[in-house]
C-alpha cells in the first residue's frame, strides 16, 4: 500500500480566492501575442493582488500558450513578484492541429515535454501545483505516477493535483503515488448546481439526471484535497446587468452586506463546508475588484440565505 506524505508543505496553499488566467494571452487564434496582450496581463495580475489574491491558475492550452507566455512576461518585468505569488499550470489536453482531432494525453513522456515547455514559457524553474487537466483513459496510473515522481525528484514541480476527476479515478492514482494529490477542479456554481444537488436527489427520480459522480466532494474533503470551483462566476449570467430572479436576490443581498453581487455569488460557493475556493477568470479590473471582498473576507451567508440562493437558482422547491 502506497503511504502518502503528511508534510504541511506538500499541502494546497490556503487561499478564499484564485484568478485564472485563461483569458489572458490575446486571442483563440495562434496568434502571436502582443505588447498590448502583456500590458493588459499586467493590469490583472496587479489588480488580482491588490485584492489579496496570490494564486494564479494556468494550463498549456489556454490561448495556444500564449496565457502562460505573458504570465512570464509578467514575471519577468516584475521583479520580487515570483516569490510572492503561487503559480499553478495544468497539461493533459491537446489541442485539435491539422487532421488530429483534439484528445488527452497523460502519457508520462508527454507530461514530461508539457510541463518542460509550460515551464520555459513561465520563465520560471519550479511550478508550484501541477494539475491533471483531464483523464485519459489510454494511460494507466502508474505511468502517470512515474512521470509525476520524476518532475519532483527534478524539483520541477512542489505539488500536484487533477482538475475534472471523480473519487474513484482520484484514489486510484493515489494509490499508486506516495506523494499527496492535493486539488481537485471541478465547474461549480449556482448556475452548475450537479455538484450539491447530487447529494439531496437520492432516492428522487430526478437523481436520474445527475451525472455527477457519487462521493466526490466527500472523498476530497476526507482526503484533504481542495475543492477548486472553475466557472465560478457563471459565466456572468448573474452579475452586470442580468435580469431574472436570482440576479435580483444576488443584488439585495450584496446591497445588505455592503458588497456586490459578484461576491456574494462567490460566498456561495465558499459557504459550503467542503471548503470550495472558487477561481474566477475575469480579465477586467473592474470585475476582478468587485470580488474583492470574497478574498478578503469569510463568507457573510446564513443558512437561510444560502437556501434562498439555491432554491431561487432551481426555480423548483427542493424536494
Amino acid at each position: 500500500m502506497t503511504t502518502v506524505s503528511t508534510d504541511p508543505a506538500a499541502r494546497a496553499p490556503d487561499a478564499r480566492l484564485i484568478y485564472g488566467c485563461m483569458g489572458l494571452g490575446g486571442g483563440w487564434d495562434r496568434a502571436p501575442y502582443t505588447a498590448e496582450d502583456v500590458d493588459r496581463a499586467q493590469a490583472a495580475v496587479e489588480t488580482a493582488l491588490e485584492c489579496g489574491i496570490t494564486v494564479f491558475d494556468l494550463a498549456d492550452i489556454y490561448r495556444f500558450g500564449t496565457s502562460e507566455s505573458v504570465f512570464g512576461e509578467v514575471l519577468a518585468r516584475t521583479p520580487g513578484l515570483r516569490e510572492r505569488i503561487t503559480v499553478q499550470t495544468k497539461c493533459g489536453i491537446r489541442l485539435a492541429e491539422g487532421d488530429r482531432p483534439g484528445l488527452y494525453d497523460l502519457r508520462g513522456d508527454s507530461i514530461l515535454r508539457r510541463v518542460e515547455e509550460s515551464l520555459a514559457r513561465l520563465r520560471t524553474e519550479v511550478i508550484d501545483t501541477l494539475l491533471l487537466h483531464r483523464p485519459d483513459p489510454l494511460t494507466g496510473p502508474d505511468e502517470i505516477a512515474a512521470a509525476l515522481r520524476e518532475l519532483h525528484r527534478q524539483g520541477l514541480v512542489r505539488r500536484f493535483g487533477v482538475s475534472n476527476m471523480s473519487a474513484a479515478q482520484l484514489a486510484h492514482l493515489q494509490s499508486r503515488l506516495e506523494l499527496p494529490l492535493v486539488a481537485n477542479q471541478l465547474e461549480m456554481s449556482l448556475a452548475r448546481r450537479d455538484w450539491v444537488e447530487a447529494g439531496v436527489l437520492l432516492n428522487t427520480s430526478a437523481a436520474t439526471s445527475n451525472g455527477f459522480p457519487e462521493g466526490t466532494l466527500e472523498a476530497c474533503v476526507d482526503r484533504g484535497i481542495q475543492l477548486q470551483a472553475w466557472g465560478a462566476l457563471a459565466r456572468g449570467r448573474y452579475t452586470g446587468d442580468a435580469d431574472s430572479p436570482t440576479a435580483e436576490l444576488l443584488r439585495r443581498l450584496a446591497r445588505s452586506k455592503d458588497t456586490t453581487p459578484e461576491t456574494v455569488l462567490l460566498w456561495w460557493l465558499a459557504r459550503h463546508p467542503a471548503g470550495i475556493v472558487p477561481v474566477i477568470g475575469t480579465s477586467r479590473p473592474d470585475r476582478i475588484r468587485a470580488c474583492r471582498d470574497a478574498a478578503l473576507r469569510a463568507p457573510d451567508l446564513t443558512h437561510e440565505e444560502w437556501y434562498e440562493l439555491w432554491i431561487t437558482a432551481r426555480g423548483t422547491p427542493l424536494p
